[in-house]
């Protein structure tokens, strides 16, 4: 009883200390404001099962149309609403399978040593050493080769993601895991004999958590910024499916770069403040989970 009203203790003082940021706050009050704007948004278009419309190609915003249209004559607000839908989706997937892939071998790489973790930490050290962005484009072009369908690449798309990015959060784990090994607590588990999965569920992955929370919300942004990358290249999340990349692709000549920054600007402002409030959020979780961190 007394561990659970410790822990419940903690938990409201890192509350407290992240209610006190404000640019965080800000952060995280944006980023409620984005996810209401494309899941709950599209809700009240009337655009959203229109198609091609070639009497409102290129339209400037109006009343009817208040980020004006396209070069196919599709509403690019309704489109910046679904573009956010898949942009976010890709880079919480690829948060999660990063932060599940990350955490379960950096637990058991650190837990077990031995060849284990000699194995584990070689794969990582040779995908850390592989440039990251270069590594997604050769990868996406592969699947364009091979003629993916569309349905299918958003969740490709999340596992490259993924795949960039679960070595560094797995040696961020590893080295958490062999600091916690040797304090008291763990030795008093060695002691009583306790079960490996006892030790794994209820003493060190409790430990963790604030570095998985704080790790993870940081690498939604980078994902973000990556698929971004890919769609505007092509090479991404493709046509029809909207995302920000994709949109920001389709201002692809001088003329609409100089007279139509209705086509380029929502999308990269959308990509640039909704990576800045995950930036934001991230920096005030990990300050108030440890404060001493921002003395530092």
């Amino acid at each position: 009883m007394e561990i659970k009203q410790k822990s419940s203790s903690l938990w409201r003082q890192i509350a407290r200390r992240f209610l006190q940021n404000k640019m965080s706050l800000i952060g995280l009050a944006f980023l409620i404001f984005i996810f209401l704007f494309s899941f709950i948004g599209p809700l009240f278009s009337p655009y959203v099962n229109l198609g091609v419309d070639p009497t409102n190609i290129n339209q400037a915003p109006s009343a009817q149309h208040w980020l004006g249209t396209d070069k196919l004559g599709r509403d690019v607000l309704t489109r910046l609403m679904l573009a956010g839908r898949i942009s976010l989706l890709v880079g919480l997937g690829a948060m999660v399978m990063s932060v599940v892939i990350g955490g379960v071998l950096g637990i058991i790489s650190g837990f077990y040593r031995g060849i284990v973790d000699q194995i584990i930490m070689r794969i990582a050290d040779v995908l850390m050493t592989l440039p990251g962005l270069p590594l997604l484009f050769i990868m996406a072009a592969i699947l364009s080769e091979w003629k993916v369908p569309t349905e299918y690449r958003i969740y490709i798309v999340m596992l490259m993601l993924s795949i960039v990015g679960w070595p560094g959060l797995a040696r961020l784990v590893r080295s958490q895991i062999l600091s916690l090994s040797e304090r008291q607590f763990m030795q008093a588990t060695e002691a009583l004999g306790l079960r490996d999965g006892r030790k794994l569920f209820k003493h060190l992955l409790p430990n963790i958590v604030p570095l998985l929370i704080v790790s993870g919300t940081l690498s939604v942004g980078g994902a973000i910024l990556s698929e971004s990358t890919l769609s505007f290249f092509g090479l991404g999340v493709v046509p029809p499916d909207a995302s920000w990349g994709n949109m920001i692709t389709s201002a692809n000549s001088l003329i609409d770069f100089q007279k139509r920054p209705w086509l380029w600007v929502p999308p990269g402002l959308s990509i640039f403040l909704t990576v800045i409030s995950i930036n934001l959020l991230g920096d005030g979780l990990r300050d108030a989970i440890d404060p001493n961190m921002k003395r530092r």
